[in-house]
């Protein structure tokens, strides 16, 4: 029997050293071989940790190209414990099981975050081209009924992602990211660039796709907000775009000549509604055998220089588009091609002959910008607006994935390439310039685009209630991502479902269209366009006309909201902040809130319950009944943990309850936190036309609240020298004073003095003061 013990024992010591023999610590982790696979976990900071898995007999050494943060040195505890290694940081611990390769995240406290499915890693050996490669899996198990969101812009309708496969594979239309977020407060990236199949069901969790390992980042932030600052950390940090960005923009498929397009933009100066950006569609350059050719058609575009020189004039902007594909004539295509820097298929548009450049290549990213800035930029031009930037893909073959790019077959790293497009294009105007803030606008995004100064819309969707419904939750998705800049075409793209190019005389589109235009206010970008019917205000009447005053009263309003938004952009960018925000990053404790998807906050104050129905036209083809003598109404859920005030009548609220809100066709339901201090700016034309000299600030009582105004010389990089100010407001509910701070900061052209008009937001009118500001701190009691 001792023998038997004894024995027994021996066999028990050596297991365990040979499992203490499984791994071995690095400078920053481990690396443990199990499951005839190798198994690397480094922390990249206490709150980050990469995991990458290689089958055994091969390496796995790569360059991300969506994460730039390297390894910082992070404080780690490691303890063996049988067939179990523990890695523990001031904020996590990761468990690693050597025997079935399992690894689980807790956080500081032991609370389970994450896990992997034991046995989880699967390596399926595959072909890519003539390279030996693997489909790669990784799944993990998630709590029943956690609630995850991301996957980048998903047109489902749905704003939590369970219960889903979906191939993220970027489309027109579709944004796809490999990463989520959970309301646990944690979130995972899966680094890599290929399709790639989600899979949620009752059994697990995974990624699968086609490379030569596993390779993800799991990050703990402890919230929604937490989460987007790791995953800023990781992949970059979004830059202030200028101010005048979030003004509105008009756009249309397409102007077709130079006066067109200016004369927009003097129509909207003569009528008196603002107006800060105007779009130049496709075809400026003429046919489509010289598509993309960079330059401007003599006969329609005679005079780029005085064209941009006029609509400067007005004190208005000027986006131009650009393509990532060549028609067979220009000299971008003869020139990439005799260099091999061109993918192999067929790109928009149809039997044009275009094939798209390879982004991935950096002396194709050199000879595009060329292009670029001598053929359009040399003009004094604004912003770009970089279309198809997945790219469109037509006549597709099997065969057109194995094309080679500069950094494998196009199959391999085909959802990169907006990523690769979009930042080469930014990269090269900061080394052309300082002097213009980078704006670019874009179909199609990846994990880390946010660092090139990208606002991503939705593509060319269809005008409809229920598109308008899908475009909430794709945002806020989308948002989820870390990515802050998001829009849609106002009223949709396309318009066949109401007449086409009768659109506007169909009084349902109308209807929708308002209504869209009230959403698009409480959005990053407020841009209109679309085919088939022009939709500039003035198409819809004039001063007076119901529907005319509408879309006019939220072009006002954003342009009220300036000082507001750009100091949200600025949290942003400082502060890994959001725009639009689902209503669980901020009531984490209110279950009612985590899969509402009609519902946002616009920054941190303001709720925003766009109206998604029909209320007063009875059928599509606008030949039913309209009706809107009586006003209708719209349901919103206003979150516990807080008091809420109508942003219309002032009437004070309670949180945790659903109201009906009455919303004529003038009326967008909005409601704004207690605690809230708002500054809001004059009305003017343009964002910059007049100073904010003598902003009304708001406050909404209920609660102690802080807003921190933030100003620079709007629209050069000095603010990343230093060259911008702040000034907090802080409100002391039980006090009832509100603290003006001394103002921190200095740039050219900054006042030095100012009047703020302090607003008691409410019932009571005579709740005003006037105040003069020189910069030092002072106190004001109501």
């Amino acid at each position: 029997m001792q023998k038997t013990v004894s024995l027994l024992v021996f066999i028990i010591l050596v297991a365990g050293q040979m499992l203490g023999q499984q791994y071995s610590k690095t400078g920053s982790g481990i690396t443990a071989s199990l499951q005839s696979m190798t198994v690397e976990v480094k922390f990249y900071s206490p709150e980050i940790v990469r995991v990458t898995k290689t089958p055994d007999g091969n390496s796995f050494t790569r360059q991300s190209l969506s994460v730039i943060k390297t390894p910082e040195k992070t404080p780690l505890k490691i303890e063996g414990n049988g067939s179990v290694v523990i890695l523990s940081s001031k904020a996590l611990s990761v468990t690693i099981d050597l025997k079935t390769g399992k690894i689980a995240y807790n956080d500081a406290q032991g609370n389970p975050l994450l896990s992997e499915k034991e046995y989880g890693a699967q390596f399926t050996p595959v072909k890519d081209v003539q390279k030996e490669a693997f489909l790669a899996r990784q799944a993990f198990l998630l709590d029943k009924n956690e609630a995850i969101y991301g996957l980048g812009q998903q047109q489902n309708g749905k704003l939590i992602q369970r219960n889903e496969r979906i191939v993220l594979k970027n489309d027109n239309m579709k944004i796809c990211i490999p990463y989520f977020m959970s309301a646990k407060g944690y979130g995972l990236f899966w680094d890599n660039y290929a399709a790639t199949t989600y899979t949620d069901n009752a059994q697990e969790t995974s990624f699968e796709s086609l490379g030569d390992g596993a390779d993800y980042y799991f990050m703990y932030g402890g919230n929604g907000d937490g989460v987007i600052a790791r995953m800023r950390e990781l992949t970059g940090q979004a830059p202030m775009l200028p101010l005048w960005t979030y003004g509105y923009w008009q756009s249309r498929e397409r102007y077709k000549t130079q006066q067109e397009l200016v004369g927009v933009v003097e129509k909207y100066r003569s009528i008196g509604v603002p107006l800060d950006g105007i779009i130049q569609d496709w075809q400026y350059w003429g046919r489509d055998s010289v598509w993309n050719a960079m330059s401007f058609d003599s006969k329609t575009y005679p005079d780029p220089q005085g064209m941009t020189d006029k609509i400067h004039a007005m004190n208005a902007h000027l986006m131009i588009v650009a393509w990532p594909g060549f028609g067979p004539l220009t000299k971008q295509y003869k020139e990439l091609s005799a260099k091999k820097m061109m993918i192999n298929f067929d790109t928009w548009p149809p039997k044009s002959g275009a094939k798209p450049y390879d982004p991935y290549n950096p002396t194709a990213r050199d000879i595009y910008w060329d292009y670029l800035n001598k053929g359009v930029f040399s003009f004094n031009t604004d912003a770009w607006w970089l279309d198809s930037s997945e790219p469109d893909h037509i006549n597709v073959k099997e065969e057109d994935f194995d094309q080679p790019t500069y950094l494998g077959s196009y199959r391999s790293v085909v959802n990169a390439f907006p990523l690769e497009h979009v930042g080469g294009v930014y990269d090269h105007q900061r080394a052309t310039t300082s002097d213009k803030r980078v704006c670019i606008l874009t179909r199609s995004a990846f994990a880390g685009q946010q660092r090139y100064g990208a606002n991503s819309w939705s593509g060319d969707i269809v005008a409809g209630w229920e598109t308008l419904q899908k475009q909430i939750p794709a945002a806020l998705n989308f948002s989820s991502c870390g990515i802050p800049y998001w829009n849609a075409d106002i009223g949709g793209f396309f318009l066949w479902n109401y007449g086409g190019e009768k659109a506007l005389e169909n009084n349902a589109y109308r209807e929708l269209y308002v209504r869209w235009i009230q959403f698009g206010a409480f959005t990053p970008m407020m841009r209109s366009h679309g085919t088939d019917a022009p939709k500039e205000i003035f198409r819809f009447g004039k001063r007076g006309d119901r529907d005319f005053d509408a879309i006019e009263k939220y072009i006002n309003l954003r342009y009220s909201l300036l000082p507001y938004l750009y100091s949200t952009a600025w949290n942003v960018s400082n502060n890994a902040g959001s725009i639009m925000r689902p209503l669980f990053f901020d009531f984490v404790n209110d279950k009612a809130v985590p899969d509402i998807n009609d519902e946002y906050l616009f920054g941190k104050s303001i709720l925003v319950a766009p109206v998604v129905n029909p209320m007063y036209v009875s059928s599509q083809d606008g030949k039913g009944t309209e009706d809107y003598s009586q006003a209708k109404s719209r349901k919103v859920y206003l979150p516990a943990g807080s008091q809420w005030f109508d942003f219309w009548t002032g009437e004070k609220l309670d949180g945790g309850q659903s109201l009906e809100k009455a919303a004529p066709i003038d009326i967008l339901p909005l409601y704004i936190k207690a605690g809230s201090v708002i500054p809001f700016g004059p009305k003017v034309q343009y964002a910059t036309e007049k100073k904010w000299n003598n902003l009304e600030i708001r406050i909404y009582p209920g609660a102690d609240g802080e807003f921190v105004l933030y100003e620079d010389e709007n629209d050069n990089y000095n603010y990343e020298k230093g060259a911008y100010s702040t000034i907090s407001f802080h409100w002391n509910d039980k006090s009832r004073v509100l603290t003006i701070s001394e103002r921190n900061g200095h740039f050219a052209g900054m006042l030095e003095k100012r009047s703020f008009i302090l607003n008691m937001a409410g019932k009571d009118k005579k709740a005003v003061k006037k105040v003069s500001y020189s910069g030092k701190k002072m106190f004001v009691k109501f």
